[in-house]
């Protein structure tokens, strides 16, 4: 009971590392599937 760490630091760290983890994955889809998801609006604006 004399020293007890402060673990609030910590754990605001460990969310900072999933969110930036989540916004990669997001980023290399939205990279990968950019093209694909772009000629399907197209061809839904050609049609109508």
């Amino acid at each position: 009971m004399l020293y007890l760490p402060r673990e609030e630091g910590q754990g605001l760290v460990e969310y900072a590392l999933i969110l930036v983890l989540v916004a990669i994955v997001v980023i290399v889809i939205l990279a990968l599937l950019g093209p694909a998801i772009g000629n399907i609006f197209s061809n839904i604006v050609r049609a109508l």
